[in-house]
């Protein structure tokens, strides 16, 4: 399990908060012999001063020679000491800096104060936020100035020694929020071996896992000696005090959860969703040609090119009508139509090649439902039928509303042969990870729609015939992951 040390200049910079073993000096760190190395030590460095050779440089230093994870790195202390270094960096904030001041008439100087990038002032939390991405330091002192267009004139780390009142209480919240259960006291039960994050989104309407799914996963998860913690987009930069993320939020390229599993694989982290199957999974032109190349049966597909829109004909006339015409990172059934003749293809298309120069038009195979096979560790983990809303030819229908079919949940065992392999044969090429895999059952063979990364997991649905052996199996594959990673 991960410790979290707090590294200050003399006692006297801690007398304002709650008294803690986790909170030592400068000269404690760097004689201290009970500091074990390695990267579950999690170091926050509050010396008074960051320039270079002062304890505050040398404390980071040191920390990274030890294998230590810490907040600032030796490389952003570099980068924040030169305004030559950190400028190559600002252009990119200019946006952000501006919508955060668009309703402000002054033009004075503005100094802000952000505390692991959070600010008094929420006008600015987005700017503090993104600033404390690009330069993950604690206290960060940003100094904003107008000519023409507001910008970003200086960026200094600070430390907790001489802040205000008000500033204590901004700064020892963030602490708290940032470094979660840092003051808590220890209660009386079994020590977990592993800390797992579970990535999540509680404003997400169709998200992966429900409240209830969140609580059994933890459950299993600590019968098998993993801490399980739920954390969100703003808990970024305290990857490195985890063995392990389990991202339970729909994933993206251009998301937060892509940065997430690559920040979290940079760490040495065990991740599912790994960044290879986001890539993978989330764009159908990528699976399509994938599936030609490893000969996984799929209804027929042909790319089209906005610029061949005049082709349509020739390219659809083999796929017959209708046809389904898909955007490449649609997902629960957004961006995909359905066409019935050749105008409808070329209305669609258009209207489609709006938000992407590819397309997807593919064979339609109508069936009642289709089949979800989920995949873990290239093994099939679970297996349910997605039926049909009334009255259309999706399991998802999008208005006013959302509706969507019935299910049943069965044994894998039950499965039609052709369906299983049809499915465990378009994972393997995209890796080992957890997979659901959408297949039409057609003349008793399977054809694979497409393999979706982040599958549900729904409390009564995909778990309704394993119940909670379902989310021990996953608990029992990430734990072997992280055992092996840490060399047990």
């Amino acid at each position: 399990m991960a410790q979290t040390l707090i590294i200050i200049h003399r006692r006297g910079d801690w007398e304002a908060y709650y008294p803690s073993e986790q909170v030592l000096t400068f000269a404690d760190y760097l004689n201290s012999a009970q500091v074990k190395p390695g990267p579950h030590t999690r170091i926050i460095n509050l010396c008074r001063n960051f320039g270079y050779l002062t304890e505050g440089y040398y404390c980071s230093l040191l920390a990274e020679a030890r294998g230590h994870k810490v907040i600032p790195s030796v490389q952003t202390i570099s980068d924040l000491g030169k305004r030559a270094l950190y400028r190559l960096h600002l252009d990119d904030f200019s946006e952000t800096v501006n919508k955060s001041l668009q309703q402000a008439d002054i033009e004075q100087p503005i100094v802000l104060k952000s505390f692991f990038g959070h600010t008094a002032d929420s006008n600015f939390n987005d700017l503090s936020q993104k600033l404390f991405e690009a330069f993950p330091c604690p206290i960060l002192e940003i100094t904003l100035r107008y000519r023409k267009l507001w910008e970003i004139a200086g960026l200094k780390p600070l430390s907790p020694a001489g802040l205000s009142d008000p500033d204590e209480s901004r700064f020892a919240e963030a602490l708290d929020t940032f470094s979660r259960g840092v003051w808590r006291k220890p209660r009386n039960q079994k020590v977990a071996r592993y800390d797992l994050a579970i990535l999540c989104d509680a404003n997400e309407k169709m998200a992966p896992s429900d409240p209830g799914a969140l609580k059994r996963f933890i459950r299993a998860g600590k019968e098998r000696g993993i801490d399980c913690e739920i954390i969100s987009q703003q808990d970024y930069l305290r990857l490195a005090e985890y063995d392990g993320l389990f991202i339970r939020t729909t994933t993206n390229i251009d998301h937060y959860t892509y940065r997430f599993a690559k920040k979290a694989e940079q760490e040495d982290l065990v991740v599912i969703d790994d960044s290879n199957s986001i890539l993978r999974c989330t764009n159908k032109i990528y699976l399509a040609d994938l599936f030609r190349k490893h000969k996984v049966p799929a209804p027929r597909t042909e790319v089209i090119h906005k610029d061949q829109i005049l082709q349509l004909h020739e390219l659809c006339a083999h796929l017959g009508y209708p046809v389904v015409v898909k955007i490449p990172d649609g997902q629960f059934s957004k961006g995909v139509e359905k066409a019935r003749d050749e105008k409808e293809l070329h209305d669609i298309c258009k209207r489609l090649f709006e938000h992407s120069s590819l397309l997807l038009a593919q064979e339609f195979l109508y069936t009642d439902f289709d089949w979800r096979i989920g995949v873990l560790d290239r093994q099939p983990l679970f297996a349910c039928r997605y039926y049909m809303v009334k009255n259309h030819w999706q399991i998802y229908r999008h208005g006013k509303r959302t509706d969507s079919g019935g299910f049943d949940t069965v044994d894998t065992s039950e499965v039609p042969a052709p369906i299983l392999e049809a499915a465990l044969r378009a994972t393997r090429p995209i890796g080992d990870g957890f997979y659901g895999v959408d297949v039409k059952e057609s003349e008793n063979k399977g054809y694979v729609i497409e393999v979706n990364d982040n599958p549900n997991i729904d409390h009564g649905v995909e778990d309704k015939f394993l119940g909670q052996e379902l989310y021990l199996r996953i608990m029992d594959v990430l734990l072997k992951r992280m055992e092996a990673r840490r060399g047990h």
